[in-house]
């Protein structure tokens, strides 16, 4: 009788116990290589989706660099786009067919953070090793493969609205949603000044989101002529070169003392002592990079303790209704990522667009992979 009431498609299909798929494979630094593993399969509360694009990530340079560790053997990235292919028991309101947005982040919506809408900082009871709630191509298994196990379906498949393509919203999976989270964290208010440190994909997601958040007037810095272009294209009013020695200087002179905001988008301790000194008294200070080795705050530019300085950091948010609301932006043409995406690569090719991406050669600001 159970096998009778048993719902057909959230059954395996049979034979497939054995099924093999390829994935980008991390061995250790500087070696990655696309093999043949085993197909996942979804389990009570989990779901299978097959990847139709994903993407790099500054992350996953990191990553193939051996500057941020994770276990040998480990199919890496974190942004994915695809179709529901497996639903576990448990999981209700979908089916197989569904096309879905994953955030890079998935929370489970049951455990102490993200009761307190703490929703980055879910911990999966993985203890001290994961930062906050990013599992895919870290603790487990990520979505530079052909089909991805997702955790806590329930809790972070977002149904795609079919006047959107996957090239819409692979995006907001990961860097426009941690790019608009600096803009958010910050608190960014209708007429504020704003200042934000480095143009990649983060930083001119950042810029957008400052934008959308009401910025009245918005300084990027940036040398890189192809970025210097997009930020202008995002928001940006006027884009200064981080190499000027009196950049400081400037943007106090532009924002009539400082600005009220400045969000840090590159993750070193120039781009981090830069933007905190460009602040006016009782400024905040978004930090959005992902740093390596000692960063440390000078006194004088924190004014000894005295100056009203808020630091904020913030992990990109994740979750379904987080997804949701991402997707709305783009579906009533308030943002529009598309404009970052600007090389494509097979599956087999992924270890030549890492090249290409680590190396930012050829004009690159984001690289999509299509299994």
């Amino acid at each position: 009788m159970n096998a009778i009431l048993e719902h057909p498609a959230k059954r395996p299909a049979i034979g497939k116990s054995n099924a093999m798929m390829r994935a980008n494979v991390f061995h250790g630094p500087a070696d990655i290589r696309v093999e043949e593993v085993a197909r996942p399969h979804a389990g009570a509360g989990e779901a299978v989706i097959r990847i139709t694009l994903t993407t790099i990530c500054g992350t996953d340079i990191h990553i193939l660099r051996g500057e941020y560790p994770v276990k040998p053997g480990l199919v890496i990235g974190h942004e994915p786009v695809g179709v529901i292919e497996e639903l576990g028991e448990g999981v209700t309101g979908y089916k197989i067919g569904d096309r879905v947005l994953v955030g890079a982040i998935t929370p489970c919506g049951q455990c102490r953070a993200c009761l307190s809408a703490q929703w980055a900082q879910c911990g999966h009871g993985e203890g001290v090793e994961a930062i906050g709630g990013w599992r895919f191509g870290n603790t487990i298994n990520g979505a530079q493969a052909e089909y991805l196990l997702v955790p806590n379906a329930q809790a972070n498949l977002a149904k795609i609205p079919n006047e959107l393509s996957d090239e819409q919203v692979v995006l907001l999976a990961d860097i426009a949603s941690t790019g608009f989270s600096g803009a958010e964290s910050a608190k960014i208010k209708i007429g504020d000044t704003v200042v934000v440190f480095a143009q990649g994909p983060i930083g001119l997601c950042a810029t957008a989101g400052a934008k959308l958040m009401g910025a009245s007037f918005i300084i990027s810095v940036e040398s890189d002529p192809v970025r210097i272009n997009m930020s202008k294209r995002m928001g940006a009013d006027v884009v200064l070169d981080p190499h000027d020695k009196d950049l400081v200087m400037h943007v106090k002179k532009l924002t009539g003392g400082g600005a009220d905001v400045g969000i840090e988008a590159l993750g070193i301790q120039q781009t981090f002592e830069n933007c905190l000194r460009c602040l006016r008294p009782g400024g905040t200070l978004s930090s959005l990079g992902v740093y390596s080795g000692k960063l440390q705050v000078p006194y004088d530019a924190f004014a000894a303790g005295i100056g009203d300085y808020k630091i904020v950091t913030t992990l990109c948010p994740g979750g379904k209704e987080r997804m949701r609301r991402l997707m709305a932006m783009v579906q009533t043409k308030r943002f529009d990522p598309t404009p970052l995406l600007t090389h494509s690569f097979k599956l087999e090719n992924i270890v030549e667009a890492y090249d290409l991406f680590g190396s930012r050669r050829d004009g690159v600001l984001k690289v999509t992979i299509r299994p």
